[in-house]
């Protein structure tokens, strides 16, 4: 199995969207912390499943961990600023 990596973001669901039309689902919006101002909010249909299978619906203020997540060998070995930095030296 390939090492991964991987960044954890605690967030806060803001806002759930009702769906127009029934055969839509409901969406909740999670505000990202520190993301520019056009890419501050991620929107997921609001039906998720636990680890038993059962399905269910995250609620407005719920806490839930935004994780990204790579394969070690996907990924550069410097943070992409620090890299420009040590070109340009």
């Amino acid at each position: 199995m390939p090492e991964k990596a991987n960044f954890i973001l605690p967030e806060t669901v803001d806002k759930i969207i009702q769906s127009l039309s029934p055969s839509e689902l409901e969406q909740a919006q999670i505000g990202v912390e520190g993301a520019d101002h056009l890419r501050q909010e991620l929107r997921i249909d609001n039906t998720l499943r636990d680890q038993s299978g059962q399905e269910f619906s995250l609620k407005l203020g719920a806490q839930v961990e935004l994780v990204i997540e790579a394969e070690v060998a996907e990924r550069e070995s410097e943070p992409a600023g620090e890299a420009k930095r040590n070109e340009e030296k």
